[in-house]
């Protein structure tokens, strides 16, 4: 059993703490692309889980650049049609992809799919930003999607990921929204992204599994002791951020108190069974460590405490161990 130590706990809490909080003070801006009838709007609104951009009832509704703003910090800058690219407000419009973060180049299903107009505005994009993401939309009005998404790799070498889906019915937009934050992770800001959006259960569960397989990866290391500050780290960024995520409030008190009822309880070996059963691809990540059951069990206790509104506490946290070992019982007499 690990022992608490107040020193390694100050370090990797200030250290997490600080990269949340440089994360929260950036903006994330999106350059969108596409023809009239495309679905950027209805996207947007999907992707978010808020009305964020209005659906235009007539096409061609929007005009010149529209920036759609979301709680200040996600810009959304719809840019002309696709034929207005070279002529009017070009030097504008490029400005918008130089500056981007990520460019959402939509492409219609149901439609004349990467035109030749399309390819030319999609070259000249090209040479200003690569953070490119083509989505196929309204894949619920055409057939054969998969050739449609090999024809678009084929025409753009295969160096950028095609994500079909439906604005409409929602189909795979989680896919979209990984996407993006794949490409957010590597500019340091896919946390002010994933927390503004609506969705969050997801990325919660992608954030405890790549914790809990770094916490397996350090104890491993057979040297007494010598897991126990990057250990600390993991678990304590996993709880910032997841507190982040969730826009709860997260004092280092509270931090503190939360690490210490996990690290020295050696929960992993009481309830990684249980818990394992209630985050998918857990089991196959974890495998039998210590370790990473400790975090796997820590991340998602704070995950479920943090959805249904429940006040987090070690008290709390042992309760929630408790139930989950509860319901699994259940689950095995029926």
């Amino acid at each position: 059993m690990q022992e608490f130590n107040e020193k390694d706990f100050e370090q990797a809490y200030n250290q997490e703490t600080s990269k949340i909080n440089e994360q929260l003070d950036k903006e994330i801006l999106f350059a969108m692309i596409g023809d009239v009838n495309t679905g950027k709007s209805s996207t947007i609104n999907q992707l978010i889980g808020d009305e964020v951009a209005k659906v235009g009832a007539q096409p061609g509704e929007t005009i010149g650049i529209d920036k759609y703003i979301y709680r200040d910090k996600i810009i959304f800058a719809d840019t002309p049609g696709l034929d207005d690219i070279n002529h009017k407000n070009s030097e504008e419009t490029i400005s918008f992809y130089q500056q981007a973060d990520v460019v959402l180049f939509f492409l219609n299903a149901a439609g004349t799919v990467f035109s030749d107009g399309e390819r030319k505005s999609f070259e000249l994009i090209e040479k200003h930003n690569k953070n490119i993401v083509f989505v196929l939309n309204k894949i619920d009005a055409a057939d054969d999607i998969p050739t449609l998404v090999q024809y678009i790799k084929k025409h753009t070498k295969n160096r950028y990921t095609v994500v079909p889906i439906s604005s409409r019915t929602g189909e795979n937009i989680d896919q979209l929204r990984n996407e993006i934050l794949s490409i957010l992770k590597k500019k340091h800001k896919e946390i002010q992204f994933a927390r503004l959006i609506k969705e969050k259960s997801a990325t919660a569960n992608k954030w405890i599994l790549a914790a809990s397989g770094s916490a397996t990866a350090v104890g491993a290391v057979p040297l007494p002791g010598s897991d126990f500050i990057p250990l600390t780290g993991i678990q304590v960024g996993l709880i910032v951020r997841l507190a982040a995520l969730y826009e709860k409030p997260l004092s280092k008190k509270k931090a503190r108190e939360l690490t210490i009822a996990t690290i020295t309880g050696n929960i992993g070996r009481t309830i990684f069974r249980q818990v394992t059963k209630f985050v998918p691809g857990a089991g196959s990540v974890i495998g039998g460590s210590v370790a990473g059951g400790m975090t796997l069990a820590l991340g998602y206790a704070v995950k479920y405490a943090y959805e249904n509104d429940i006040e987090l506490n070690a008290d709390t946290l042992k309760s929630l161990y408790t139930y989950f070992q509860e319901r699994d019982k259940k689950a095995s007499r029926q």
